[in-house]
């Protein structure tokens, strides 16, 4: 299982198995004693690791602006030179990151990614992880840093205690996650296209008997199997029927606000959302995919996902999406087309995903972007909302843990937990939670 995690993980410096691993103490132990020496014979056979290990090195050398470990207890305990060695730090990362502007503009950029990397974590806390969230609280001090040079100089004080001098390094890692991704999102111009695409479907593809915003709200009533909670039936309430009527057991009322396209003269409901992913959830997407490249590892910065009341219904969006496009004055490609609405398997690829998912999952490529379409029918979406073993909420927890995500941010010899244990835990929470409530 290539996950990160693994021996194929390209975060060898996070793993807490190997020799880049955060201990009692900060790596400052003299050359010929028993932990340097246990050090060495650790990493003596793997020729790959000990280039990695100099890699590391020479960057933490290079980022310091010192060449030897001592010079860093100069930095740690020399408020001058530390200002003066952060600011040459700030320069190195603005010109790698492509980043144009004075101190100030380095600065914000900086502090941005600082809070991405710790919503990455609150995103966990909030969700996945929210019963242990108490558990994985991120020290106060680390927390309120956003100062690389800061971060980096904590992982050798040993004033410090070993989990915050563990998430000062996560932070490290995370931080130059989230620039990368700033570079591609502003390399992309994927805020400009953002708009493009929203602008787009007001003025092309939603109908213009509708204000916009104006949105129809309406339920949908589902009953649903008791053996694998799969939607048997589906009808669409009013929201003054709706109101009037409490599900019973294996029955669920799902609110949806609908918009309105017409074809041919048919005013026709969908159910839209729009979703343009943030920074913190595309560090994930390259944590899950064991990746530092958005450009390969994030494809779906821009998406839509979209709910009709049946197939002929969702093939009549597809024929006016691609007239509407024309009428934009641009051709519209359909890529990476998968579609298992009409029968079949979804042969999803990511880990903890679910080939039961039937859906119609496409690339548009139109106006200079390329944007993320998956389709449903009410009976489908209901599936992919409520389905066990389908359920998103459920594969949200599977791919967090499955991936290895949740122990490389959260090692168990840090924290103790036990990510298997809890795993099982969180997938029966949101399992009793869908079928429940």
């Amino acid at each position: 299982m290539n996950n990160i995690i693994s021996k194929k993980s390209i975060f060898t410096a996070m793993l807490q198995d190997g020799p880049f691993a955060v201990g009692d103490l900060p790596p400052f132990a003299h050359p010929f004693s028993k932990e340097a020496k246990e050090w060495v014979r650790a990493i003596a056979g793997d020729s790959l690791m000990k280039t990695k290990y100099r890699a590391v090195r020479n960057q933490i050398f290079d980022f310091l602006s010192v060449s030897t470990f001592d010079e860093i207890l100069t930095l740690i305990h020399g408020k001058e030179l530390r200002q003066k060695n952060s600011s040459s730090a700030h320069r190195l990362l603005a010109n790698m990151f492509g980043i144009r502007g004075d101190a100030h503009v380095v600065d914000r950029h900086l502090h941005d990614y600082a809070r991405t990397a710790d919503d990455v974590v609150s995103s966990l806390r909030a969700k996945v992880l929210a019963p242990y969230s108490s558990h994985i609280e991120t020290t106060n001090e680390i927390e309120t840093i956003h100062d690389p040079v800061a971060l980096m100089l904590i992982l050798f004080d040993e004033r410090f205690h070993r989990k915050a001098r563990f998430e000062a390094k996560r932070k490290l890692v995370l931080m130059n996650l989230a620039g990368s991704i700033d570079q591609r999102e502003r390399e992309t111009q994927i805020e400009e296209k953002f708009a493009g695409f929203l602008s787009f479907l007001n003025e092309f593809v939603w109908s213009p008997s509708l204000k916009i915003g104006d949105l129809e709200l309406c339920y949908l009533h589902s009953k649903h199997s008791a053996e694998e909670f799969r939607c048997e039936d589906v009808k669409v309430l009013s929201e003054v029927e709706a109101l009037a009527m409490s599900p019973a057991a294996g029955e669920k009322l799902t609110l949806i606000k609908r918009r309105r396209f017409n074809d041919q003269g048919r005013e026709i409901p969908i159910y839209v959302t729009i979703r343009k992913k943030q920074p913190a959830a595309k560090v994930l997407k390259l944590l899950r995919k064991n990746e530092k490249n958005p450009a390969t590892a994030v494809d779906d910065e821009l998406g839509l996902m979209a709910v009709l009341n049946s197939i002929s219904d969702v093939k009549r969006f597809l024929r006016h999406l691609t007239k509407s496009a024309v009428r934009a004055d641009s051709f519209m490609t359909l890529e990476d087309i998968s579609d298992t609405l009409t029968g079949g398997e979804y042969g999803g690829s990511s880990t903890g995903s679910s080939s039961k998912t039937p859906m119609l999952k496409f690339f548009a490529r139109l106006g200079g972007m390329r944007v993320e379409f998956i389709i449903h029918t009410n009976h489908s979406y209901l599936n992919y909302m409520y389905q066990r073993d389908v359920a998103h909420d459920e594969y949200e927890v599977k791919r967090i843990f499955d991936t290895g995500v949740a122990e490389f941010l959260f090692p168990s010899d840090i924290y103790n937990l036990n990510m298997e244990k809890i795993r099982s835990t969180q997938l029966a929470r949101f399992r009793k939670r869908i079928e429940e409530y």
